[in-house]
């Protein structure tokens, strides 16, 4: 079973319904047993960084979480904020992140030409996948998901970007690294793009 980590933030039940959509089964779940016993996890995020992070750490689930992620190589999905806990760190705050990702978080910066967009970046945009990988096999070249944040993820190692999306900058939109996937939008919002990305993940990503 995929299972849904709570640690207290995040679009839990609307996660756990397009799973429904795409024919798999997600719980979420605060249950270290239960916790261990997935088949794959979904770290979800909503809001600032540091009041995630800290949500997580008292949870007690990080290094349940951790021991799971990379020493069992169980299969995670990180999404918005969830992706952003999986880099080093965030500028929105001074909470060191997990480290899965060679990667940082930091705020939109636009050069003059595009100092008129909005952040927080709200709304839909097309993703540009620079990789194959089996989270973004069969998405159509005019894929487009639903963003919600005003800081992004930059990462170091460019072997780990598996999309991008330009919005005045470029973000990396999806990474992945062996059973460690994030993306920075909402598939839970984003429709049949959201609904195909996490039958993949269900399916296709080990």
């Amino acid at each position: 079973m995929i299972v849904i980590v709570d640690y207290g933030v995040g679009n839990l039940g609307s996660i756990k319904n397009m799973f429904k959509k795409a024919g798999f089964k997600a719980e979420p779940s605060s249950d270290p047993a239960m916790i261990r016993d997935a088949e794959k996890l979904i770290l979800p995020g909503v809001g600032a960084f540091d009041a995630a992070m800290k949500k997580f750490r008292e949870t007690g689930l990080v290094p349940v979480v951790g021991e799971l992620v990379l020493e069992k190589k169980v299969p995670v999905l990180g999404l918005c904020v969830g992706l952003q806990l999986m880099t080093r760190g965030s500028e929105e705050g001074t909470e060191a992140g997990l480290g899965w990702f060679e990667a940082d978080t930091i705020r939109f910066k636009f050069d003059a030409e595009h100092a008129n967009l909005k952040i927080p970046h709200m709304g839909w945009n097309e993703i540009h996948v620079r990789r194959q990988h089996p989270l973004v096999d069969g998405l159509p070249s005019d894929s487009r998901f639903y963003f919600v944040h005003s800081y992004h993820v930059v990462a170091k190692d460019e072997s780990a970007v598996l999309a991008e999306t330009e919005y005045g900058v470029t973000i990396h939109s999806i990474l992945g690294k062996g059973n460690i996937v994030g993306a920075q939008f909402h598939p839970e919002k984003s429709h049949k793009f959201g609904l195909q990305l996490l039958k993949n993940f269900a399916e296709r990503v080990s």
